[in-house]
Formats: C-alpha cells, structure tokens, sequence
C-alpha cells in the first residue's frame, strides 16, 4: 500500500540554532485520521509547514507521491488545508469567496459548498465582517468539503470555538468527508473531543516523534492502574514509566507489561489518548 505521507529524517533548524523538527521518520497510510499531538512548541507547525510545502526541510519528504518543495502546485490540486489563524478579507462576500475558489481549483465543486452553507447560518450574501467566528469557520468548511482532496490537514481547526460547533464540525467531517480513500492529519489542544475519530495518533515533543501508533493498539501495549496506598510500592516495583495522584490514590502507567500481575493491585483498565500524552510528555521531562 502506497503511503500518503511518508517523512525520514525530516529534519528543520531555524536560524539561532533552534530545532523545530530533529529527524523524524513517520508514514501516513490512505483512508486514515491520524492526530499529530504535542505541546506549543513542540514541532507539529513545523512539520505540517513542511507537508504543505511552505518552509524548506532537510530529509527526505512526500506527500502523495510528490515532493512539497518542487511539486507544490501539483500536490495542492489534491490536498486541503485549514490553519487555526485562517482569515478572509472582511469585505468579502461569502458568494465571492466562492467564485474565487471555484476559479483557482479544478476540484471545487460548487454546488456542494452551497449545499452545506444552506444547513448554516451563513448567507451567500453575507460579509465575513457579519460573520462570528464559528460562521468563519464553517464557511472554510464549506469550501474544504467541496474540494475533491486526498488529503485534509487541520491545524487547529476548531480553536476558539464554543462545544456546539466543534462538535459540529468533526461530525460534518466524518459524515460528509472522510472515505477510504481520504486522509486527514489533525492537530490540536482538544485531544478529548477527537480521540474517539482518531485511527492513528502521533506524539511530538522538542521536534521527535515519541509515540507513533495506531488506536486500537493502545489497549494491547498500555495499561493504566489505580492503586490504594497499601498497594503502591508492589505497583512501583513493576516499573511503571509515569504517575500521577487522583483524589488520594496513585495512577501508574505501564508500557508491555504483564497485565494479569497489574490487576491484583487495583482498577486495570487502558489509557485515554489524552491521559497517555499527560504520562508520555512526564517521561520525557524526567
């Protein structure tokens, strides 16, 4: 199967020294959602940037088959993208957004968009300066849906966004977008709310991929224990590689280990996406 994304040693240092991406080897299969997860800082712009072909890298890097930095307009025919700091003139028309995507991309398809902006609130006649943030970002959804991509990348999509339309959002995306034969990579701080779409997940922390690994995995490779005090040092003694204190007892959390022996010292059960990134970026700290 031919990868969607497929980075060795990727590799990006700004000027000062400082390195935003240290190497990094990962793919991306077809039909996947895969979640690049990572505190500020950590590389996830980087390396989405390079993807898309807007900063140069070192390493090898193709998306789609092509490479970013000398295939670029190729590669955009088949790729959509939504950034957390996108904007829109504030004259513009919502019909005149149209109109300028339906010029620039063969893919777009019109009347798709304005099926979707017909379930909105959001007027072909509208001014974006009329438009609340939300409304923004589904005009962006809008336009992203009605491109026939391969590849969706989210960088932050939903940020700044109340609970009802984020939820919308990721719902519109899974029922109107994603197919097997689409591939979205999304970033963002609202781990909780996406864990359950995610196929995939990546961890990134000081420019390196710490975790790389598919979701139904997790329950097989990870285990989370909560113990009582009586049983904490037998817990610690099968080496857990993070912990954490929850309303008077201890969290243990532990990679490939024996889970029959685990669940003699408390509650078994596997970790969130969300509570493994927690435990994961601790190890790496200590």
């Amino acid at each position: 199967m031919t990868s969607i994304i497929e980075a060795r040693g990727l590799r990006k240092q700004y000027r000062g020294g400082k390195q935003a991406v240290a190497g990094v080897d990962f793919s991306v299969a077809p039909g996947r959602i895969v979640g690049l997860i990572g505190r500020n800082g950590a590389g996830k712009t980087t390396v989405i940037k390079s993807l898309l072909g807007l900063t140069p890298y070192e390493g090898s890097l193709t998306v789609l088959g092509r490479n970013p930095m000398t295939q670029r307009d190729e590669l955009m025919r088949e790729v959509s993208f939504i950034a957390d700091v996108a904007v829109l003139p504030k004259w513009l028309k919502v019909r005149h957004a149209l109109d300028y995507v339906q010029g620039v991309h063969p893919n777009f398809n019109r009347e798709r968009a304005e099926q979707f902006l017909a379930t909105t609130d959001v007027k072909l006649t509208h001014k974006v300066r009329q438009l609340s943030k939300g409304m923004v970002t589904q005009l962006h959804l809008a336009l992203v849906l009605a491109i026939k991509a391969r590849l969706l990348v989210l960088d932050e999509p939903t940020l700044g966004l109340d609970l009802l339309v984020r939820r919308r959002f990721y719902d519109t995306l899974l029922n109107d977008y994603m197919d097997e034969e689409r591939t979205i990579l999304v970033t963002t701080h609202q781990v909780e709310e996406i864990e359950n779409l995610l196929t995939d997940v990546m961890f990134i922390e000081q420019g390196k991929i710490v975790l790389d690994t598919p979701v139904d995995q997790i329950g097989g490779r990870y285990a989370q224990l909560l113990v009582k005090a009586e049983q904490l040092e037998a817990a610690r003694a099968l080496k857990p590689f993070s912990e954490r204190s929850v309303l008077g007892r201890t969290v243990l959390f532990y990679e490939n280990a024996q889970r029959e022996q685990l669940a003699r010292l408390g509650d078994l059960g596997t970790p969130t996406i969300a509570d493994l990134f927690v435990a994961n970026m601790q190890k790496e700290a200590a």
